[in-house]
């Protein structure tokens, strides 16, 4: 075997080799108790103040299935075109680590409730590229270590480690891929867009907010690479617990490179568990990879099989909304967009927030305009996203209204919507309390008008010989005259009545 960190170009490893992948996504599910106990799943408790003798599998404590948890498989199921099985059950997945309270994790083995589906996801060019599901089963959540004493906050280097149980037991489903072939060059960007598309299709479902940066929602990237012309797939590694978009494609991308180095080499590439570093976009080496025989599974002697009704299934397929691409090329139509600004959107959050905002009045020219500008911003500049910010789509659709009724104009908006996120109160109480409103006082702005004129005689006279762009001179001054509340567009009016020029 023949280990190395060196690496080949992108364009090399492609030119000798096929990338083929397997995705398998971990979804945090949002229920308000654990998947086989009553424990709270609240974040932010104090560590192991949310845990009991069943989810740290003390004898004699005996499990019961979340049916919430069981709804949302089927859910999640149903929306990737899966088959939901007819009866399934629950097995235990038998292995030791520190985190692992009862020494095995009970998952679903070869019995998943949801199995044989497909997501169709959109690249940035618009091809829509079908990746096949494998299964969705339901397991439950382990525990966490902290690394304490070391440089890197792994267990290498630390001088000792805690564990918190209280993630421990929490629902989660893993979403397993069918190996992924024929994505060639664009396989970082194919897996990148399947865990957008996937994130977005669990948020519409409402079965968790899949926030990737807080664990809720993480990708393990399997790959391997065959040399052109055969159909035997190569030797895969596994980067575990990739937490964001642009480090899946990163992870990826990597992988392929690092492999190809690998092969050229004339190497053996090991199957093993990576760890991704978000720092140099790199990965290394974790443990070897086990087999599913050494697991040892066997069926779960505490729990009864899983029997949803057919009834049951078809009653929730009558619930699921609009699939997450579907919406998004039909809201292209009614907004007339283009490709590349749905795509922002999406990037940014701001699709829902911005569909929000149009329910509450506002149209969709505004809408988008606020969250994707000034909104855009603030939530950059806090290090948030877009929907963590302190305002409501009802107050923004509240702020889209004082523009169109001319009560403000886009400088005050934008004080009005800074003061909202700042907790200063609704966009009413904003404007009241800080005075913003344009200046409407026809009497108010005609003072201020001839003021400007009086002040700026030389421009004043090359308007009058035709150079009328030079408008914007005495706009200005009429504007820092009235501390930027003056309607810009009925100033430029009354300077041109005055100065007898058509505008």
């Amino acid at each position: 075997m023949t280990a190395t960190t060196d690496l080949v170009s992108y364009e090399d490893a492609l030119a000798s080799y096929d990338p083929v992948m397997g995705l398998e996504v971990h979804v945090e599910l949002g229920t308000k108790t654990k998947m086989f106990c009553g424990c709270s799943t609240e974040l932010g408790a104090e560590p192991n103040s949310q845990a009991c003798p069943t989810c740290l599998g003390m004898p004699g404590a005996l499990p019961v299935v979340n049916a919430i948890g069981v709804e949302s498989a089927i859910k999640i199921g149903l929306a990737l075109h899966c088959e939901i099985a007819e009866w399934c059950r629950f097995a235990r997945k038998n292995y030791f680590y520190p985190d692992m309270p009862k020494n095995f994790q009970t998952s679903q083995y070869d019995e998943p409730i949801a199995f044989n589906g497909y997501l169709d996801v959109q690249l940035e060019d618009g091809e829509v590229f079908r990746v096949e599901i494998e299964r969705a089963h339901m397991e439950e959540d382990t525990g966490k270590s902290l690394h304490v004493g070391g440089a890197t906050g792994r267990i290498h280097g630390a001088s000792h480690s805690l564990l918190d149980y209280n993630r421990a037991g929490i629902p989660l489903i893993e979403i397993v891929t069918k190996p992924i072939e024929g994505a060639g060059e664009r396989a970082p960007e194919v897996a990148k867009a399947y865990v957008a598309e996937l994130r977005e299709l669990i948020k519409a479902l409402g079965v968790s907010e899949a926030r990737m940066e807080q664990g809720q929602m993480r990708c393990d990237v399997n790959l391997s690479l065959r040399p052109h012309g055969r159909e035997k797939f190569g030797t895969r590694s596994e980067t575990k617990n990739v937490n964001s978009l642009r480090s899946v494609e990163r992870a990826a991308r990597f992988e392929i490179q690092r492999h190809a180095a690998v092969l050229n080499d004339g190497g053996t590439i090991i199957q093993e568990t990576r760890h991704f570093h978000e720092d140099t976009g790199s990965t290394t080496s974790g443990r070897v990879k086990e087999e599913a025989e050494d697991y040892r599974y066997f069926p779960e002697p505490d729990l009864v099989p899983v029997a949803p009704s057919r009834e049951w299934v078809e009653e929730l397929r009558a619930t699921l909304p609009e699939q997450p691409l579907a919406l998004r090329n039909r809201l292209r139509e009614e907004w007339g967009v283009n490709a590349h600004d749905m795509q922002s959107m999406l990037n940014a959050g701001a699709i829902d927030l911005i569909v929000a905002t149009i329910a509450a009045g506002a149209d969709s020219t505004s809408a988008r305009k606020w969250w994707m500008g000034e909104l855009a911003r603030a939530a950059n500049e806090s290090g948030v996203s877009l929907d963590e910010l302190a305002i409501t789509p009802e107050q923004v659709a509240r702020v889209a209204a004082l523009v169109g009724e001319g009560s403000l104009n886009d400088k005050l908006a934008r004080q009005v919507i800074d003061g909202v996120v700042k907790g200063e109160g609704t966009p009413d109480e904003v404007v009241e309390k800080r005075g913003l409103k344009v200046v409407s006082d026809e009497g108010a702005l005609t003072a201020a008008v001839d003021e400007a004129i009086a002040g700026n005689p030389g421009v004043a006279d090359k308007i009058r010989g035709g150079k009328v762009a030079a408008v914007g001179a005495l706009v200005g001054a009429v504007m820092k005259a009235t501390r930027g509340q003056a309607d810009a567009a009925r100033v430029k009016e009354l300077i041109l009545e005055k100065l007898g020029v058509e505008g």
